[in-house]
């Protein structure tokens, strides 16, 4: 079931209360997703996009985000994307999302 969220704060507490509990950041230079705390790398075969949350910023551009809930069956991993898109997303970090949204459609 996909929810609606008014903030990315509150899509990314009810992901976290659901599960989602690792916090993976984007590596466009080794084209994986990375869990910092257990240094635990997702390569495109390794994970799946669950649910997307886009956020449009009313009045201030730097709050158009994106929040991915991400799983790994075989690396029992699931965790959270955020990422900005618009005039402050990076265009590397973008590219990745864009290559792995593709990879699992």
């Amino acid at each position: 079931m996909i929810r609606d969220y008014e903030t990315v704060s509150e899509a990314v507490n009810d992901l976290k209360k659901r599960g989602y509990t690792a916090d993976l950041s984007m590596e466009a230079e080794r084209d994986c997703l990375v869990c910092r705390a257990t240094a635990t790398e997702l390569s495109p075969e390794d994970f799946e996009i669950d649910e997307v949350y886009r956020f449009e910023g009313m009045t201030d551009p730097g709050d158009e985000m994106i929040v991915y809930a991400i799983s790994s069956k075989n690396k029992e991993v699931k965790g959270i994307v955020v990422n900005a898109f618009g005039i402050y997303s990076s265009y590397r970090a973008s590219k990745l999302v864009e290559h792995l949204t593709k990879h699992h459609s």
